[in-house]
This record gives C-alpha cells, structure tokens and sequence, in this order.
C-alpha cells in the first residue's frame, strides 16, 4: 500500500521505538517524493529520521483530539526538510478542510502541546496540593476563560483587556506578575494520590455517563462554539 500512496500520515501511537519501526520500512517502499507526516504529538522531525529513507521528506503533521472537529494541524518540518514538502503536506490538509499551522521550527511538544502541558503541570499542582477539586478547575476554565479561548487567542484577548491603552499599558499594569509565585514550571511528582484523586474526581465530574455519552456532548457543543465562531470571525472581517 505504502508503494501506491500519494500522501503518508502515520498515526501510530506516541512511542519512538515504535514509530521508527513502523517508518523505516514504508520509507523503504515509498516513492521518493511522497510526504510522510507523523501524527507525534511532541517528537521532533529530526528525531524520526534515524533509518528512514530520504528524511528530508519527513514532518509532522499534528492534529487534535478529535480529528474530525478540531481543524488545526501543526505541520513541521527541521533544516533538512525541503520546503517543497511542507507546502505539499499543506495543501493535502487544506484540501480536506484542515486548518494548517506552519511551525517556524522543531520544537518538543511543538506549539498547542507545550502550552497545554503547562496548564496540565499546574492542574496537578492544585490538585496534589488540595487547593481545588478536578470540577472546580474545569469550572474554572469552562465558565470563565475557557468561553473567550474558543474564539480568540490568550494574546490578543491580553490585549483587548489593555483597551485604548496597548500593549505598553498592558505590560506597564500585568507586566510585574509574571515575577508572582502563581504558577510552577515543573510538575510534582506524579504520585498514586495524584493519580487518584484525579480519576475520582474526574469520575464525579462525569455523574454516571460513559465515555462516548460525553464525547456527543463535547462534539456537540464544538460544533455549536465553532459556527458562532465562524460568524463572528466573519462579522469581525468585514468590519475591517
């Protein structure tokens, strides 16, 4: 199959041992010239180019959970990919309605992970410090900035709350927090407590529903976020 495709996304899971395996032998077969993207969530093209044939055709190509509603795919390649093959993968996602963030280089975890990981090391603070419950921390989110993140960026939201004054108003008042000890860098420990507390809390949260009860439900408010988000994105450039 891998000898007849035109575009290659792996897709297996987040192991490099096992993603190495996998790619070497399609490398092998795989026309020169066809892209092969691999879904990593936080491995960098160079660390996938060990055995494979022709690395430089080699990105990633990361999307999120789940794929079929969530449009962004971070494609990113390192100084040995050719510039032909990033905007091939690119238009592949295009052409199947994705929305494609080019990375301007390599990086762990890439762009949308490694944010996501912070939050996550401080969620895990709070709860192993016993500052807050998983429902508390989700309300937090979900009725609070969570509303604003679905249509605009933490940045530009920073800046809309700066008002007339701008960006030098707004480091000049908030600029001194980021020195407030109000978030860690690294994460504690990941302990069996930790580990418990989230799964009974997250447990409660989840009131007897299975797992795909509440997969409709979060597909089915992403679907409603995004199309009030498409129209006000809309508004929002014709008013320009």
């Amino acid at each position: 199959m891998a000898a007849k495709a035109d575009f290659i996304q792996e897709n297996v899971p987040e192991s490099l041992e096992l993603k190495l395996r996998v790619l070497e032998p399609i490398s092998k077969v795989a026309d020169p010239d066809v892209v092969i993207s691999s879904s990593t969530s936080g491995f960098m093209p160079s660390e996938l180019h060990t055995g494979i044939s022709h690395p430089e055709r080699i990105i990633v190509g990361h999307p999120f959970n789940p794929v079929y509603l969530c449009p962004l795919v971070e494609v990113v390649g390192n100084s040995q990919t050719s510039p032909d093959v990033k905007e091939a993968a690119a238009e592949f996602y295009r052409s199947i309605g994705m929305h494609v963030l080019p990375l301007k280089r390599e990086v762990s975890g890439h762009l949308s992970d490694r944010l996501q990981e912070s939050m996550w090391r401080e969620i895990l603070h709070m709860v192993n410090d016993d500052i807050a419950t998983t429902s508390e921390i989700d309300e937090s989110i979900v009725y609070g900035p969570g509303l604003r993140w679905a249509i605009m960026g933490i940045s530009q939201l920073y800046m809309l709350s700066a008002g007339e004054g701008g960006v030098e108003y707004f480091f000049k008042q908030f600029g001194p927090s980021v020195d407030w000890p109000w978030s860690h860098n690294t994460a504690p420990a990941v302990t069996r407590d930790i580990i418990d507390r989230f799964a009974s809390g997250t447990a409660d949260q989840a009131a007897g529903k299975s797992v795909r009860e509440q997969e409709k439900v979060r597909d089915e408010c992403m679907v409603a976020i995004q199309s009030v988000g498409e129209v006000q994105h809309g508004i929002w450039k014709n008013s320009k």
